[in-house]
């Protein structure tokens, strides 16, 4: 990255023009198939328009809707973080290629400061405060995304429980159970199957009938509000549960236990008439604030 940044700051002081042409698709196809920008011609050949935006800085040239700086010049304060694998297109079946991470600033000290920031989260990121304390662990073995809560940690989490369901009491919620799978005939009710199977892992076969682990819990706590006949007296009806489901997140895309494969959430969904909507996003707009505050966010 260091010779990279010392290329970055030769082509800055260079004060190279950066200009924006326009081409026509087949056009744009054409300059860059000649120069073997496979990519680009995959990108190009799926654009809607006829119109294609590209921007040249001496002999490079890339896709881009811009607004670009007119000249390199205007860049004064810059640094390359890091580098990740990642696939093209953001699907796992593509070929990865190399990411570069950077930021940039028009002047040392907002970067100074921004990069001293960056230290200060690196030191409280929880992936190395769990490892510290001894709080959980992702193993391979086990599998990405998911996570092995230690005494220590299972302590702390019950006690988040414990005050979670304390306080949704006091808010007027009742608390139910949801199993972790369910029909596939019930996932097509619901429009998970339709929009966001992409997301679900693949279906189990259970006496000939077709299961799914949950990605969601909101079509179980449907089915409880139908299972009986309900009067408008009974509303508003809270209903929540602290429930495990499954996703399946891009091997890329997981991050310690910010973005994992099983989840445990806190979900509630509220049942009330139509009168009762506003007074119940403002109850849950308090709630919520309430509940920011206390854990400092």
């Amino acid at each position: 990255l260091a010779k990279i940044e010392l290329k970055m700051a030769e082509l800055a002081k260079a004060g190279s023009r950066i200009t924006r042409r326009y081409l026509t698709k087949a056009e744009a196809l054409t300059f860059f198939q000649k120069r073997s920008e496979s990519y680009k011609v995959e990108l190009i050949n799926e654009l809607p328009d006829n119109t294609v935006s590209i921007y040249e800085q001496d002999d490079f040239a890339d896709l881009c809707r811009g607004p670009h700086l007119p000249s390199s010049a205007k860049i004064k304060a810059f640094k390359l973080l890091s580098v990740a694998g990642a696939y093209w297109r953001g699907n796992e079946k593509n070929k990865m290629l190399q990411r570069i991470y950077g930021i940039s600033f028009t002047t040392k000290d907002a970067l100074d400061a921004h990069l001293a920031l960056l230290e200060e989260i690196k030191r409280r990121d929880h992936r190395k405060i769990g490892k510290d304390l001894d709080l959980f662990s992702v193993h391979e073995d086990v599998g990405g995304g998911l996570v092995l809560w230690h005494p220590k940690g299972a302590m702390i989490r019950k006690i988040i429980e414990d005050f979670w369901r304390e306080e949704h009491q006091k808010n007027g919620y009742d608390f139910v159970y949801s199993p972790h799978v369910g029909r596939a005939h019930l996932w097509e009710q619901s429009g998970h199957l339709s929009f966001y199977r992409e997301n679900m892992y693949s279906s189990m076969d259970v006496e000939g009938q077709e299961y799914y682990v949950k990605p969601m819990n909101c079509p179980f706590h449907m089915m409880i509000y139908k299972s009986q006949p309900r009067s408008y007296r009974e509303l508003p009806l809270r209903i929540a549960e602290i429930a495990t489901v499954y996703r399946y997140e891009k091997p890329g895309e997981l991050s310690g236990m910010l973005r994992v494969r099983h989840i445990t959430q806190d979900d509630a969904h509220i049942f009330c008439r139509e009168s009762q909507v506003v007074d119940e996003f403002i109850g849950v707009f308090d709630y919520m604030s309430f509940l920011l505050k206390v854990f400092g966010l």
